[in-house]
């Protein structure tokens, strides 16, 4: 009986006297037998409550009595989670990594055994994070969650030292850094910070709310970092030579992208993309199997990019 009240107790959808009947249907418990059978459940630590709003008995978010069963599509997911966790290291590394284990936990024997020594493998720049970074980025991350102003020094990339005054949207891990995303209320315009350029973080009294129309996945979507952002969105083609137009097609770079394959097997790809500048640095990776076709800009910096390069070879 104490198994029937359970199982009924993890549905979570049953009030007192649907208990009763889960537990036997022909010969019900009493009402004071079922208070009984409660009692010692949660004496035997099953953290049971009684939801008022829905009036139903269930267990506190996070538990439950059931296995999960993963489809191979699920399992697949759940050791690429791993295997990022893995590549990354570090703090962020070690959150994922504690889900994963979590999850592993809770599931059935073979996905348990799967997870326990996985077969895939995603090779990602490492963000790690020393104590001091690790504490500014709890902090920001605190702050974002509460919409809590914070107050920081930064220093740009130039080595230019500023005070500043922001409002944390959200993170992009990118290129081995972490990258605050943030509305700056000194400027009066969405920045973004590198997390190891950001020192003194402190909250600061004001709050704020997050605008409705932002969403860290589209705002990382047209750019190859996830961070370089400009005024319009500019669509760049690029050929790749059959050599590389497999690896070129299955390199979903930005999410914004059109494909059309030509007769030699050659591919031009044209991405949607808010930097120029920084898609033809990312098509200098790989090298002459790639030709920067449109708009003529792009193909302006490119050439201007190459020409440098020469330059310092020469030298």
């Amino acid at each position: 009986m104490l198994l029937r009240l359970l199982a009924a107790i993890d549905e979570g959808r049953y009030g007192f006297e649907e208990l009763k009947a889960r537990v036997d249907a022909e010969q019900p418990p009493s009402t004071r037998s079922l208070r009984r059978y409660l009692a010692d459940l949660a004496a035997a630590g099953f953290p049971w409550f009684y939801d008022r709003e829905a009036e139903t008995y269930r267990f506190e978010g996070g538990y439950s009595l059931r296995k999960l069963e993963f489809s191979g599509d699920e399992l697949f997911g759940l050791l690429t989670l791993k295997g990022i966790a893995t590549s990354l290291g570090g703090e962020i590394g070690a959150s994922i990594g504690d889900v994963t284990e979590r999850l592993a936990r809770a599931s059935d024997r073979s996905t348990a055994n799967a997870a326990a020594k996985p077969a895939v493998r995603v090779q990602l720049a490492d963000p790690h994070l020393d104590p001091e970074r690790g504490g500014i980025f709890s902090a920001l991350q605190r702050a974002q969650r509460d919409g809590q102003s914070v107050r920081f020094a930064y220093v740009d990339k130039r080595g230019s030292v500023s005070k500043r005054h922001v409002d944390p949207y959200g993170f992009v891990v990118s290129g081995g850094r972490v990258y605050a995303v943030a509305f700056d209320r000194g400027r009066g315009a969405r920045r973004v910070f590198a997390l190891d350029g950001i020192s003194e973080a402190r909250t600061a009294p004001q709050r704020f709310n997050m605008p409705a129309d932002f969403d860290i996945e589209a705002f990382a979507t047209q750019s190859v970092s996830g961070i370089m952002h400009g005024d319009d969105p500019l669509a760049v083609t690029i050929r790749f030579t059959p050599v590389v137009a497999r690896a070129a097609a299955a390199d979903r770079v930005v999410r914004e992208r059109s494909l059309e394959t030509r007769s030699d097997g050659s591919v031009d790809i044209v991405y949607t993309v808010s930097d120029c500048a920084e898609l033809v640095r990312w098509a200098m990776k790989w090298g002459g199997e790639a030709e920067i076709l449109a708009p003529p800009e792009a193909r302006a910096q490119a050439a201007a990019l190459a020409r440098e390069i020469l330059t310092r070879y020469k030298r």
